[in-house]
């Protein structure tokens, strides 16, 4: 039997699938859009080598991940019925984990967040009514909260229907949320809220760059448009994967919703800033927050122009609110789950900019070892045999 880890080949799903891998001894079902077997390897090779070197990568392969090669949002994800219902005999469990992040796009996120997730439950309901189904983990977001100001929101009162959204993502991720109550009742949930994920907080590199890159122009004005006192709620990404994975695995976790965030440990622009200028050695920007409205029209002015600006511009855009709103999300429930709290963006928030600036916000991935160099890797490892591989 397996883990069905949906977003494998994502930023937080890459990073929940090597702790799976690492910290357990489960097998996993990984569902992959590829047109064969090299290239769904391949892709999850890209998405997983920060994290792992390819021999201890390759014998992971072999030894404890079936691909079944098909779309989130397809009927049966696209695949073929004895492979479908191999995926359903094998699976004991489902985490989550893909989605679509597009807040522009109302019709990226009902595609890939409401139907993509429909056919997710179909799944899990499938299995189990076959088998028995151990949990159904769903990766969802703080922002499921909906427009808040100056407040501490907690877990079970995020969710109010009378609210309106900031965007199509929160919207579709709420509805996502309530499809699972609905429609998986005698299963045992988690619902997994991450708050704004920037960086890890273990090294200096990343992946991924969108929200580093307005991060890093913010952190180059002088003046910004934001009241000092007010909180990011900031988590690094190492917390949020290591609290997906180990919540799931747990046999009896204490709630059904966790907010996996900084909590009131937030922590506010003014020390953000005084974090980044000590490690500079230089003076803080000057906090002006009467300029906040004109700030958003020329954001909104300069997210229609093409360009390096227009596209910093556009990213601008889409978290503007995020920054605006001074609202954190309490975390109790999963800081007593894990027993530690989420290191502070301060502490690492410097060599995530420095890495970002120098690599020109570019990771530099390793391709597929050549055949001479799999030979070698091959020949100095332990024999394994072949990974499972399903075709769609």
């Amino acid at each position: 039997m397996a883990i069905f880890l949906t977003g494998s080949t994502g930023y937080i799903g890459a990073h929940v699938l090597a702790n799976l891998l690492e910290n357990s001894s489960e097998n996993i079902n990984l569902l992959v859009r590829a047109r064969d077997a090299n290239e769904a390897r391949e892709r999850l090779w890209r998405a997983i080598q920060i994290h792992i070197d390819f021999p201890r990568f390759r014998e992971l392969l072999d030894q404890r991940i079936a691909f079944f090669r098909g779309d989130l949002t397809g009927s049966k994800f696209g695949l073929e019925d004895d492979d479908y219902q191999r995926l359903v005999k094998t699976t004991d469990s489902v985490v989550h984990c893909a989605a679509s992040l597009n807040r522009k796009s109302e019709k990226a996120c009902l595609n890939v967040n409401l139907r993509g997730t429909l056919q997710v439950i179909e799944l899990a309901s499938r299995a189990n009514t076959d088998h028995g189904l151990r949990r159904f983990s769903h990766v969802s977001t703080v922002a499921v909260a909906g427009m808040r100001s100056n407040e501490v929101v907690e877990e079970d009162t995020a969710i109010d229907w009378d609210r309106s959204d900031y965007d199509p993502y929160a919207r579709t991720k709420k509805f996502c949320e309530h499809m699972g109550r609905e429609l998986l009742p005698d299963v045992s949930k988690l619902f997994l809220r991450p708050s704004i994920v920037l960086g890890d907080s273990r090294r200096a590199e990343t992946t991924q760059f969108d929200m580093v890159r307005a991060f890093v122009f913010l952190a180059g004005l002088p003046v910004l448009p934001f009241r000092p006192g007010d909180r990011l709620d900031i988590v690094p990404v190492d917390y949020v994967a290591d609290a997906i994975s180990t919540l799931h695995l747990k046999e009896k976790p204490l709630h059904e919703i966790y907010h996996l965030s900084s909590g009131t440990d937030a922590e506010t622009f003014q020390q953000l800033t005084e974090a980044l200028a000590s490690a500079q050695g230089r003076r803080g920007p000057i906090f002006m927050p009467g300029l906040e409205k004109s700030s958003t029209r020329m954001i909104n002015s300069l997210a229609r122009r093409s360009g390096k600006l227009g596209g910093v511009a556009t990213l601008l855009k889409v978290f503007f609110p995020y920054l605006l709103w001074n609202t954190v999300f309490d975390n109790s429930r999963v800081v007593a789950e894990l027993g530690r709290k989420p290191a502070p963006f301060s502490k690492y928030c410097y060599e995530l900019m420095r890495f970002s600036r120098e690599s020109n916000f570019q990771y530099s991935y390793r391709d597929w070892p050549s055949a001479a160099n799999t030979a070698k890797t091959a020949s100095a490892a332990a024999p394994s045999k072949e990974s499972r591989d399903t075709r769609s």
